[in-house]
């Protein structure tokens, strides 16, 4: 089997590397690519000549535009990246017969409610990025290539900037910090997206009639608030010495930003579970081990 991916460099595309190589020979493209592969979403004539000289059995796309804020007036952009370029990834994946493995976002999803989404949830994105993001879904479905869409949430790795190692900067430099409480997810690690992607590929392109839309996350939620205080008590039972001593509970009111974000990004994964026979661990499971990674 002969894989492609792109992104190989962004959090999810780092894990990707590692855990795609087992199934197949293995492509991986950053934007540059080498020897006149293209793996630059925003040149879509390059991109789809690159795909159709691989030829790959499987097309992985890890690579996006996940400014949020950015997005709301970098739009062509965004939405050249992020729906443009799926499209042509989905156009030439149906001519070559490949699967095509995409992921996208809670962001797609208005954030009313208390309840989990599920995959067939009504589908009303407040950004320009939930907008851009959807688009990209929907041009995949209508292409009838075979695909896994994966949305998930809140993503970490050890690798890159990320929540945890921007709150374990500040509470070394503050007393008091102030993090958004009305926003609940689940933090999910690229290494667990890795490995279920992985999974999930070898399932389908064995049997297609599993393709389709699947939400990814790590089991169990938390607000951001939750999660900073959860990082702040690991990183000091591992002994890290933190100047902070009061992490104080805000609204998403109170710290706008241009991009709205939804307040509730729990997403129902019942259907990835039970069609390829997974469990999901817990969020603190990853964010514990991440912490190790980075405080090693």
């Amino acid at each position: 089997m002969k894989i492609l991916l792109l992104g190989k460099n962004g959090q999810v595309g780092w894990e990707l590397q590692r855990a795609l190589a087992p199934l197949g020979g293995l492509v991986a493209l950053d934007r540059a690519g080498a020897d006149g592969l293209r793996g630059d979403l925003e040149d879509l004539d390059g991109l789809a000549r690159t795909v159709r000289q691989l030829a790959p059995d499987v097309i992985v796309n890890a690579a996006a535009y996940t400014a949020v804020d950015k997005a709301e007036t970098d739009v062509a952009r965004a939405h050249c990246i992020n729906a443009e370029a799926p499209g042509v990834l989905a156009a030439v994946a149906a001519e070559l017969d490949a699967l095509l493995v995409h992921y996208s976002t809670d962001y797609v999803f208005d954030g009313s409610g208390d309840q989990p989404w599920r995959e067939d949830s009504p589908t009303a994105p407040l950004s320009v990025y939930g907008r851009t993001k959807l688009a990209g879904e929907e041009a995949i479905r209508a292409s009838g290539c075979r695909h896994l869409v994966f949305r998930t949430s809140w993503v970490h790795a050890a690798r890159g900037g990320n929540f945890a190692r921007t709150m374990l900067r500040l509470a070394a430099e503050r007393e008091r910090l102030t993090v958004i409480a009305d926003q609940v997810g689940a933090p999910t690690g690229a290494e667990l997206i890795a490995d279920v992607s992985a999974h999930a590929i070898r399932a389908t392109v064995a049997a297609p009639a599993l393709g389709g839309t699947y939400h990814l996350v790590a089991d169990g939620e938390t607000s951001w608030h939750g999660y900073a205080c959860f990082v702040i008590e690991a990183a000091r039972e591992l002994g890290v010495a933190l100047k902070v001593a009061e992490i104080a509970p805000i609204a998403t009111s109170d710290y706008p930003t241009a991009a709205s974000r939804p307040l509730n990004s729990r997403l129902d994964t019942r259907r990835l579970r039970t069609t390829f026979d997974l469990n999901l661990p817990d969020w603190r499971d990853g964010v514990a081990r991440m912490l190790r990674e980075i405080l090693s």
